[in-house]
């Protein structure tokens, strides 16, 4: 096992507010870096997210609100950092692409992939998709309309510079499947359906090389190429070295040096699936042609839908997060987004679904074991937590299968996390030590056991409880930290200190 790591979420494109979906990834990317400072300690994990601040779209609606564009910029950062502050997101780092630091690093590294002869000038004659700013070979296009976004496609014919990515086609098709080779090897690209789309994507298509630049006169936000001041650098040769850039530095021998982004690293990025294409083709060619080492994992999550239907504006049915959060809580917002579905694959955003979670798993299951145990403790022991050796203590073919279950609850948790970033899957195994606790509760009847004066089994039991619920709140403290935090206030001492329950009910209307 590596005994560092570095998470990375995509940095996002600043032309609108955040929504679920930029939520979603630094959810998933915070529950990582969270569960990987318990194992490796804080010192030892990097986690960085940012913003794309370059480009037409930007320049575009910045000058439809009548602002320059980094004037414009800056006031929708504010509103991510202020997201990620409200959702606690405890990203190490906030690369900005307009920051001196990372617009140095661009043009140092686009000097030394042409120095090498893999950056060329030449004449561009095609189709351009300006809302998902890429150029379109024609073999990929169909009735001038984009094969992303189905909106219709401008002719273009200019002078821009290009990088090479068909002369590493052959190299990417085979590190791809060369880490599926090596069964100690985490899947570089994840999921499997993820992995597949882009090794048909690349064994069944000529990769055309990479425009990176726009000529001045037609775009002048952008950072300008060090080798031709008459074009800016365009799209991913500029977002995509955030990553990088933030992290370390070229020396005088353009050999690249970085603390979280060496061989004792384990090097984690998370991207929506619509930039899976750039994050598991073009960046890793990049990264290739500077001779820099591949990260570990990029991992491809899934949609939000809202009830069934996909987000847009147009449709306003764009969720905000916001206010999400201020109606449910953090918590309860992160616990849906990162349970209701696997990891990569699409989910369906809806306020019954939500209340269906809130009210099941948070209330009935885990608000009502931990509110039903300090009740008792408080009943039966003065609100004193009975100490008992519960892995040495013999119970009964139930309470030694909840034994059983919180001794491996880690094991199950990491196995979960660790090889796939199935965020839902751990949390079923957590629910599975809950549901059984709970069962056990009504299978003991501890009120039968003091009406019987049966003190050591209630004693016991009471432990047992405890321990499950202890266990319960370390494993769920990446997940859902307020939570946790909760819980070993309440239980994490000599005596309890009971609150009101964690999750009270929501009662819905019958329809």
């Amino acid at each position: 096992m590596a005994n560092k790591f570095y998470i990375t979420t995509p940095i996002y494109y600043v032309n609108a507010s955040p929504h679920i979906g930029h939520s979603y990834t630094n959810i998933a990317a915070d529950t990582l870096a969270r569960y990987n400072r318990n194992i490796l300690g804080k010192d030892n994990v990097w986690f960085l997210t940012g913003t794309d601040e370059h480009g037409q779209k930007i320049k575009k609606v910045a000058d439809e609100a009548g602002l320059a564009p980094l004037e414009f910029v800056d006031k929708i950062v504010v509103q991510f950092k202020d997201l990620w502050k409200k959702l606690e997101i405890s990203n190490n780092d906030f690369i900005r692409t307009t920051q001196d630091r990372h617009v140095k690093f661009v043009q140092k590294a686009l000097q030394i992939v042409y120095d090498k002869g893999d950056i060329y000038e030449g004449k561009y004659e095609g189709w351009y998709c300006t809302p998902c700013e890429t150029f379109w070979p024609l073999s990929q296009i169909n009735e001038n309309l984009c094969p992303d976004c189905k909106r219709l496609l401008e002719k273009i014919s200019e002078t821009n510079f290009f990088f090479k990515l068909s002369k590493y086609q052959n190299w990417l098709i085979k590190y791809i499947k060369d880490t599926e080779r090596n069964p100690e090897r985490i899947h570089y690209i994840q999921p499997a359906a993820r992995r597949n789309e882009v090794l048909g994507f690349l064994e069944n298509n000529k990769l055309e090389d990479l425009c990176i630049s726009r000529p001045v006169e037609r775009l002048s936000w952008g950072i300008p190429l060090p080798f031709s001041p008459k074009h800016v650098t365009y799209v991913w040769f500029d977002a995509l070295i955030n990553y990088i850039s933030a992290v370390g530095q070229f020396d005088a021998q353009n050999i690249y040096h970085s603390d979280w982004w060496d061989k004792d690293v384990k090097v984690v990025q998370l991207v929506g699936k619509d930039i899976l294409r750039h994050h598991a083709v073009y960046w890793p060619i990049m990264l290739e042609a500077l001779g820099i080492r591949q990260p570990d994992t990029i991992f491809a999550h899934g949609w939000w839908m809202f009830e069934q239907d996909k987000m847009s504006k147009s449709r306003g049915n764009v969720v905000n997060p916001a206010e999400v959060i201020d109606k449910f809580g953090i918590d309860v917002y992160r616990y849906f987004l990162l349970r209701d579905v696997p990891f990569g694959l699409d989910g369906n955003f809806s306020q019954d679904s939500i209340i269906k979670r809130f009210n099941g798993d948070l209330a009935n299951d885990l608000g009502n074991l931990i509110y039903r145990t300090l009740t008792m403790i408080e009943k039966y022991y003065a609100g004193k937590i009975p100490q008992v050796d519960v892995y040495e203590t013999p119970y009964d073919a139930s309470g030694e299968n909840i034994k059983s279950k919180i001794k491996d609850l880690h094991r199950e948790v990491a196995l979960s996390l660790e090889w796939g970033n199935d965020f839902s899957l751990a949390l079923g195994k957590i629910w599975e030590v809950i549901a059984i606790t709970n069962k056990y509760v009504e299978e003991i009847k501890p009120w039968n056991l003091v009406k019987e004066k049966k003190d050591k089994p209630l004693k016991d039991f009471i432990g047992l409880l405890a321990e499950a619920i202890r266990k319960i709140g370390i494993q769920i403290a990446p997940f859902m930290p307020k939570t946790a935090d909760s819980i070993i206030l309440q239980l994490g001492g000599q005596e309890i200190k009971k609150d009101a329950p964690l999750f009270p009910r929501i009662e819905t209307k019958k329809k």
